[in-house]
């Protein structure tokens, strides 16, 4: 299968089956905008809870918080996106498409795929800088003075609450404050997908460290951060780590690495894990006039702290997950269509299957059901077509269980669990059908699943 085919099926089956749909749909769209169905909302929601247990739950050295979206427009100011947070943009003057003039080389003209920008019959104009910030107004006349902004990132919100958590939570470097939350960037290129949208939702922490430790901790998190995706089942010969140039760091960063994936259109950022130095502190702290520094009562010294930041995309996680995920395994009648989803991220934990539509299965089925939502499970009932049918439909969604009850269940209360991954069968008490899902969650590994 080539990587344009891949990119073709994973959009149709996000359509179809309820993942991701185009935003304002029945009026023709907007450009690069989703909405996300029921099987989506499941999977982003499994996402930032995985992320979020990772990052905070199980950490003693990191804390919540959730800023809002809209700040103080000085903010935006003393960050230096209000002045420098833009893309060189160039156009042609043909077709009057737009690109980055950074990214020519991987950009395609849109009347002639085959040829780059510049080398068809359209001239290009001199780059041009386009502000990526969205802008708003605040009150109820706008004027200069009402002008505010949509977040472009969450980190900011964090920088504004360092004193306020530090004091409240008695805290001390090296400690981090985590956020998810919704940032908007005016994208003038936007593309493949749910990768780049204007609207999109960040998983992002800032790690307060002691000056001088922060390349240990950068390493830390580097491997923290790669450890986690890993971990989650993506391929690991689809991930490398990448380190930035120094002509390509950010303003704010001594030294940066990215966390790649190879999608069906290259190699692109899964998550950046930034080193920020003390830049954004002190910034903030000159600006305002408030002193964002650490005292550390034993040694008596004041230090504002470096910043390491592992940040990324829930929704590019998820896509990335769904690519990964994808798989088409020709059987002697039939080509299964399946999602590898690590049982932690799958938006449904179990297909609740009735063997047939009479005898008192359908009741028990939806009684076993109740139970395993109880439990914090999620389920879905399907008792349309026949069982193989039913199957291959919890396969193409990533159900990394199908329970099917049938008569034996009504004799001795056991039902079959049906594996996604290897299509195994066995018979399980339903007294212990909770408890034998968790153990097969937790045994899960992407290496078993596609063996």
């Amino acid at each position: 299968m080539s990587e344009a085919v891949l990119m073709e099926k994973i959009v149709s089956l996000c359509k179809r089956r309820g993942f991701v749909y185009p935003a304002s749909e029945i009026y023709g769209g907007i450009g690069n905008t989703y909405d996300y169905g029921p099987l989506g909302v499941e999977l982003l929601r499994r996402v930032k809870d995985a992320w979020w247990s990772a990052m905070v739950r199980e950490r003693e050295d990191v804390v919540g918080l959730d800023s809002a979206i809209i700040q103080n427009p000085k903010t935006w100011v003393t960050s230096g996106h209000v002045g420098g947070f833009s893309d060189p943009m160039v156009d042609c003057k043909k077709c009057k498409a737009r690109f980055r003039a950074d990214k020519l080389e991987d950009a395609r003209c849109p009347e002639k795929p085959s040829k780059k920008p510049g080398q068809c019959e359209g001239e290009l104009t001199e780059p041009r800088a386009f502000n990526l910030m969205f802008e708003t107004n605040v009150g109820a006349v706008k004027d200069s003075s009402s002008i505010a902004y949509l977040r472009p990132e969450t980190a900011q919100g964090i920088f504004l609450n360092f004193k306020n958590v530090l004091e409240s939570s008695r805290l001390r470097p090296p400690f981090g404050i985590a956020q998810i939350g919704k940032s908007f960037r005016n994208e003038i290129t936007p593309g493949n997908f749910v990768f780049r949208t204007r609207e999109f939702e960040q998983a992002e922490m800032e790690f307060f460290v002691p000056p001088g430790t922060e390349h240990e901790w950068f390493d830390y998190w580097v491997k923290e951060r790669h450890r986690w995706y890993l971990d989650l089942g993506i391929r690991p010969e689809r991930l490398r780590i990448r380190a930035h140039d120094k002509d390509e760091l950010a303003h704010y960063s001594n030294f940066t690495s990215d966390i790649e994936y190879e999608y069906p259109f290259g190699w692109g950022e899964l998550e950046g894990v930034a080193s920020r130095t003390d830049f954004d502190l002190k910034r903030h702290s000159e600006a305002s006039g408030v002193d964002l520094v650490f005292f550390d009562p034993q040694t008596k010294e004041h230090f504002t702290p470096f910043v390491i930041e592992p940040a990324g995309g829930v929704n590019r996680i998820a896509l990335t997950l769904l690519i990964d995920a994808y798989d088409e395994q020709k059987l002697e009648d039939d080509v299964r269509v399946v999602l590898h989803l690590h049982p932690r991220v799958a938006p449904i934990t179990a297909g609740i299957l009735p063997l047939v539509k009479k005898e008192g299965m359908p009741e028990r089925a939806k009684e076993i059901g109740k139970a395993l939502r109880k439990a914090g499970l999620t389920t879905f009932y399907d008792e349309k077509a026949a069982i193989g049918r039913r199957y291959r439909r919890m396969d193409e969604v990533g159900t990394p269980y199908c329970i099917t009850v049938d008569g034996q269940t009504l004799e001795d209360n056991t039902v079959t669990v049906r594996l996604r991954d290897s299509m195994a069968q066995e018979r399980v008490a339903v007294a212990g059908l909770v408890a034998h899902l968790e153990a097969c969650t937790a045994a899960w590994t992407r290496d078993a699943a596609t063996a």
